[in-house]
């Protein structure tokens, strides 16, 4: 059963996107969105097997009703 259920606050992503960038160097900058994007490709990844798993249940054992 997927949860609908937003995430809780202070997860991962919401701290990022609260920090102050300002001093980070050029740098460390592009490291930083080197980073993030590796980890939005992980996700991205991930999401994907997820979806193929449950489209391959649903088809196996039919969509469950809503």
């Amino acid at each position: 059963m997927d949860d609908d259920r937003p995430r809780p606050k202070g997860d991962a992503a919401s701290l990022l996107a609260k920090e102050d960038l300002a001093p980070y160097s050029q740098d460390e900058l592009r490291e930083r969105i080197s980073l993030l994007e590796a980890e939005i490709a992980r996700v991205e990844k991930h999401r994907l097997t997820a979806a193929a798993h449950r489209d391959a249940a649903d088809a196996l054992f039919g969509k469950p009703a809503s």
